[in-house]
Protein backbone atom coordinates (compact mmCIF):
# COMPACT_ATOMS: atom_id res chain seq x y z
CA UNK A 1 0.00 0.00 0.00
CA UNK A 2 1.71 3.59 -0.89
CA UNK A 3 1.96 5.72 1.63
CA UNK A 4 -0.73 8.67 0.26
CA UNK A 5 -3.02 4.97 0.11
CA UNK A 6 -1.99 4.20 3.50
CA UNK A 7 -3.36 7.75 5.15
CA UNK A 8 -6.40 7.55 3.25
CA UNK A 9 -7.09 4.08 5.52
CA UNK A 10 -6.79 5.77 8.44
CA UNK A 11 -8.02 8.98 7.73
CA UNK A 12 -11.04 7.21 7.01
CA UNK A 13 -11.53 6.36 10.70
CA UNK A 14 -9.63 9.13 11.95
CA UNK A 15 -10.46 11.91 10.06
CA UNK A 16 -9.32 14.72 12.42
CA UNK A 17 -5.90 13.53 12.20
CA UNK A 18 -3.04 16.88 12.37
CA UNK A 19 -0.80 17.41 8.60
CA UNK A 20 2.00 15.80 11.04
CA UNK A 21 0.03 13.26 12.47
CA UNK A 22 -0.57 12.58 8.64
CA UNK A 23 3.19 12.67 7.75
CA UNK A 24 4.14 10.51 10.68
CA UNK A 25 1.77 8.15 9.51
CA UNK A 26 2.80 7.87 6.23
CA UNK A 27 6.50 7.60 7.21
CA UNK A 28 6.11 4.75 8.95
CA UNK A 29 5.34 2.12 5.82
CA UNK A 30 8.90 3.22 4.88
CA UNK A 31 10.61 3.07 8.16
CA UNK A 32 9.44 -0.28 8.39
CA UNK A 33 10.35 -1.66 5.10
CA UNK A 34 13.88 -0.12 5.58
CA UNK A 35 14.04 -1.95 9.15
CA UNK A 36 12.53 -4.99 8.31
CA UNK A 37 15.65 -5.78 5.89
CA UNK A 38 17.71 -5.38 8.34
CA UNK A 39 16.05 -6.91 11.63
CA UNK A 40 13.19 -9.42 10.72
CA UNK A 41 10.30 -8.26 13.21
CA UNK A 42 7.11 -8.68 10.96
CA UNK A 43 6.85 -11.84 8.15
CA UNK A 44 6.86 -10.54 4.35
CA UNK A 45 3.08 -11.39 4.37
CA UNK A 46 2.20 -9.06 7.23
CA UNK A 47 4.83 -5.99 5.96
CA UNK A 48 2.81 -5.88 3.14
CA UNK A 49 -0.14 -5.77 4.53
CA UNK A 50 1.18 -3.35 7.54
CA UNK A 51 -1.30 -0.34 7.82
CA UNK A 52 -4.34 -2.86 7.87
CA UNK A 53 -2.75 -5.77 9.99
CA UNK A 54 -0.56 -3.44 12.16
CA UNK A 55 -1.18 0.14 12.11
CA UNK A 56 -4.74 0.28 11.86
CA UNK A 57 -5.34 -2.46 14.45
CA UNK A 58 -3.31 -1.00 16.87
CA UNK A 59 -5.20 2.38 16.35
CA UNK A 60 -8.87 -0.22 17.60
CA UNK A 61 -7.84 1.21 20.91
CA UNK A 62 -8.02 4.40 20.01
CA UNK A 63 -11.51 4.49 18.40
CA UNK A 64 -12.79 2.78 22.02
CA UNK A 65 -11.17 5.09 24.07
CA UNK A 66 -9.97 9.00 23.72
CA UNK A 67 -6.85 9.28 26.17
CA UNK A 68 -6.82 12.51 28.08
CA UNK A 69 -2.81 14.33 28.20
CA UNK A 70 -0.30 13.48 30.53
CA UNK A 71 -2.13 9.53 30.81
CA UNK A 72 0.40 6.71 31.20
CA UNK A 73 0.09 3.63 28.72
CA UNK A 74 2.21 0.61 29.21
CA UNK A 75 2.95 -1.60 25.58
CA UNK A 76 3.69 -5.33 26.33
CA UNK A 77 5.60 -7.40 24.21
CA UNK A 78 5.59 -4.79 21.72
CA UNK A 79 7.73 -6.31 18.92
CA UNK A 80 8.16 -3.90 16.75
CA UNK A 81 6.31 -1.24 18.21
CA UNK A 82 2.38 -2.37 18.17
CA UNK A 83 0.08 -0.79 19.22
CA UNK A 84 2.10 1.61 20.78
CA UNK A 85 3.85 3.40 18.09
CA UNK A 86 0.61 4.33 16.15
CA UNK A 87 -1.16 5.05 19.29
CA UNK A 88 1.82 7.74 20.35
CA UNK A 89 1.15 9.27 16.90
CA UNK A 90 -2.32 9.40 17.79
CA UNK A 91 -2.10 10.51 21.43
CA UNK A 92 1.03 12.94 21.57
CA UNK A 93 0.28 14.27 24.73
CA UNK A 94 0.02 10.53 26.13
CA UNK A 95 3.44 9.26 27.48
CA UNK A 96 4.12 5.82 26.34
CA UNK A 97 6.52 3.06 27.68
CA UNK A 98 7.30 0.24 24.87
CA UNK A 99 8.59 -2.76 26.11
CA UNK A 100 9.66 -5.89 24.71
CA UNK A 101 12.19 -8.74 26.30
CA UNK A 102 14.03 -9.06 22.86
CA UNK A 103 16.85 -6.69 22.27
CA UNK A 104 17.01 -6.48 18.65
CA UNK A 105 13.08 -5.36 18.58
CA UNK A 106 13.75 -2.18 21.26
CA UNK A 107 16.47 -1.00 18.56
CA UNK A 108 13.56 -1.09 15.62
CA UNK A 109 11.63 0.88 18.32
CA UNK A 110 13.69 3.19 19.80
CA UNK A 111 15.01 3.86 15.74
CA UNK A 112 11.43 4.57 14.66
CA UNK A 113 10.77 6.60 17.38
CA UNK A 114 13.56 9.02 16.87
CA UNK A 115 13.41 9.43 13.09
CA UNK A 116 9.31 10.01 13.66
CA UNK A 117 10.92 12.67 16.70
CA UNK A 118 7.86 10.53 18.83
CA UNK A 119 9.50 12.82 22.13
CA UNK A 120 6.44 10.56 24.20
CA UNK A 121 7.48 7.40 23.94
CA UNK A 122 10.28 5.46 25.53
CA UNK A 123 11.30 2.00 24.81
CA UNK A 124 13.20 -0.65 27.41
CA UNK A 125 14.34 -4.19 26.51
CA UNK A 126 12.80 -5.63 29.92
CA UNK A 127 10.13 -8.37 30.99
CA UNK A 128 7.18 -7.57 31.97
CA UNK A 129 7.45 -8.82 35.88
CA UNK A 130 10.42 -7.07 36.23
CA UNK A 131 8.79 -3.36 36.15
CA UNK A 132 7.98 -1.83 39.47
CA UNK A 133 6.03 1.46 37.72
CA UNK A 134 2.99 2.57 38.08
CA UNK A 135 0.42 3.08 34.79
CA UNK A 136 -2.99 4.23 33.94
CA UNK A 137 -3.25 1.19 30.60
CA UNK A 138 -1.51 -1.23 30.17
CA UNK A 139 -2.20 -2.51 26.05
CA UNK A 140 -1.15 -6.03 24.34
CA UNK A 141 -1.71 -7.56 21.05
CA UNK A 142 -2.19 -11.31 22.17
CA UNK A 143 1.91 -11.57 23.63
CA UNK A 144 1.09 -14.39 25.46
CA UNK A 145 -2.74 -15.92 26.91
CA UNK A 146 -4.93 -13.24 28.56
CA UNK A 147 -4.56 -14.79 32.01
CA UNK A 148 -1.07 -14.76 31.75
CA UNK A 149 -1.03 -11.29 31.05
CA UNK A 150 -3.53 -10.49 33.93
CA UNK A 151 -1.18 -11.78 36.29
CA UNK A 152 2.02 -10.47 34.57
CA UNK A 153 0.52 -7.08 34.63
CA UNK A 154 -1.76 -6.38 37.12
CA UNK A 155 0.24 -4.86 39.84
CA UNK A 156 1.96 -2.08 36.98
CA UNK A 157 -2.00 -0.68 36.71
CA UNK A 158 -2.68 2.30 39.25
CA UNK A 159 -6.36 2.86 40.77
CA UNK A 160 -9.15 4.99 39.53
CA UNK A 161 -8.31 6.82 36.48
CA UNK A 162 -9.10 9.87 34.49
CA UNK A 163 -9.73 8.51 31.35
CA UNK A 164 -13.38 7.88 29.75
CA UNK A 165 -12.63 4.55 31.03
CA UNK A 166 -11.09 3.08 34.06
CA UNK A 167 -7.57 2.26 34.50
CA UNK A 168 -6.77 -1.07 33.06
CA UNK A 169 -5.90 -3.75 30.29
CA UNK A 170 -6.26 -2.81 26.66
CA UNK A 171 -6.23 -6.52 25.14
CA UNK A 172 -6.50 -6.61 21.14
CA UNK A 173 -6.63 -10.70 19.63
CA UNK A 174 -8.19 -12.32 17.25
CA UNK A 175 -10.12 -15.40 16.32
CA UNK A 176 -11.59 -17.88 19.72
CA UNK A 177 -10.47 -17.37 22.99
CA UNK A 178 -13.66 -18.04 25.09
CA UNK A 179 -11.90 -20.69 26.95
CA UNK A 180 -9.18 -17.57 28.19
CA UNK A 181 -12.36 -15.59 28.90
CA UNK A 182 -13.59 -18.37 31.54
CA UNK A 183 -10.37 -18.68 33.68
CA UNK A 184 -10.86 -14.84 34.57
CA UNK A 185 -12.74 -13.87 37.47
CA UNK A 186 -12.91 -10.42 36.69
CA UNK A 187 -15.40 -8.28 35.18
CA UNK A 188 -14.64 -7.58 31.47
CA UNK A 189 -16.00 -5.87 28.53
CA UNK A 190 -15.12 -7.05 24.49
CA UNK A 191 -15.65 -4.88 21.56
CA UNK A 192 -15.76 -6.68 18.00
CA UNK A 193 -13.28 -4.73 15.67
CA UNK A 194 -15.64 -5.87 13.03
CA UNK A 195 -18.07 -3.04 13.73
CA UNK A 196 -15.57 -0.40 13.89
CA UNK A 197 -14.00 -1.10 10.54
CA UNK A 198 -15.41 -2.44 7.53
CA UNK A 199 -12.09 -4.51 6.45
CA UNK A 200 -12.73 -8.29 6.17
CA UNK A 201 -9.41 -8.79 8.63
CA UNK A 202 -11.32 -7.29 11.23
CA UNK A 203 -14.53 -9.85 11.39
CA UNK A 204 -12.89 -11.89 13.94
CA UNK A 205 -10.55 -9.38 15.93
CA UNK A 206 -11.48 -8.08 19.00
CA UNK A 207 -10.62 -6.16 21.66
CA UNK A 208 -10.85 -7.14 25.46
CA UNK A 209 -11.47 -4.22 28.25
CA UNK A 210 -10.35 -5.37 32.04
CA UNK A 211 -10.80 -2.87 34.61
CA UNK A 212 -7.77 -2.56 37.00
Amino acid sequence: MKGSDAVELILKYFPSLTPLQQERFRRLGPLYNFWNERINVLSRKDIDALYERHILHSLAIGRIISFRPDTRILDVGTGGGFPGIPLAILFPEVNFLLVDSIGKKISVVEAIAADLHLENVKALQIRAEQIREKFDFVASRAVTALPVLLKLVAKTIAPGGQNPLPNGILYLKGGDFDDELKTIRRKYVIYHLTEIFAEPFFETKKLVFIPA
